[in-house]
C-alpha cells in the first residue's frame, strides 16, 4: 500500500454560506468570479504550501497541480478542487463547463507525471485517465463536494476528463 495523501481542510462544507457559494458557482456569473479570481487564489495557495485558498471558508477541497507545458516544456500550476480517495486523488478538468478542454488536462495526457501540493506538502504524482463507470462514480463524488459539476457538465457536450493522481 502507498502511502495516503495529507488531508487538509479549511472551513466546513456543511453552512449555509457553503451551499450558496455552491449554488452560485453553478451560475454563468458564479464561474466567471471564480476564474477571475483564480490568479489571486493561485498565489495564496503557493504562499501557504495549499493549505489557505480563497474557498477555504466554505470548505472547498483545493490542490496546485502542476503539470509540464505540452507545448512550452514550462511549469504550469493550476488550483484545483479535489476528491479525496486515501492513496488516490481526483481532479475534474470541467473548465466550468466550457466548450474546451482545460489546457492541464492534455498537458497530463502528454507527460502524465506532474506535482501537487495539497496540506503544506510537494509530492510528485502520475497521472492516469479515469473512464466508463469508475470515471462516473467518481464524478458523483464531485457533485457530492460541489453541486456545480453537475451544472457544468450540463452545460457542455464534451466529456469531463477526469483523473486519478497517484505517488510517483
Amino acid at each position: 500500500m502507498t502511502t495516503p495523501f495529507p488531508q487538509w481542510q479549511w472551513g466546513s462544507s456543511d453552512n449555509p454560506l457553503s451551499r450558496a457559494a455552491d449554488r452560485f458557482a453553478a451560475t454563468a456569473a458564479g464561474s466567471r468570479l471564480i476564474r477571475t479570481i483564480a490568479p489571486l487564489d493561485r498565489r495564496l495557495l503557493e504562499r501557504t504550501g495549499a493549505k489557505y485558498t480563497l474557498l477555504g471558508p466554505i470548505g472547498a477541497p483545493v490542490l496546485l497541480l502542476t503539470t509540464t507545458g505540452r507545448r512550452s516544456g514550462q511549469p504550469r500550476t493550476q488550483p484545483l478542487l479535489y476528491v479525496y480517495g486515501g492513496d488516490t486523488l481526483y481532479v475534474i478538468g470541467s473548465n466550468f463547463g466550457g466548450a474546451r478542454h482545460p489546457a492541464w488536462t492534455a498537458n497530463l495526457l502528454a507527460a502524465p507525471r506532474a506535482t501537487v501540493a495539497i496540506a503544506g506538502e510537494r509530492i510528485p504524482v502520475a497521472a492516469t485517465p479515469v473512464r466508463g463507470e469508475a470515471a462516473e462514480q467518481i464524478f458523483q463524488r464531485f457533485v457530492e463536494v460541489a453541486g456545480a459539476y453537475a451544472a457544468y457538465r450540463d452545460r457542455t457536450t464534451r466529456d469531463l476528463r477526469i483523473f486519478a493522481l497517484t505517488r510517483a
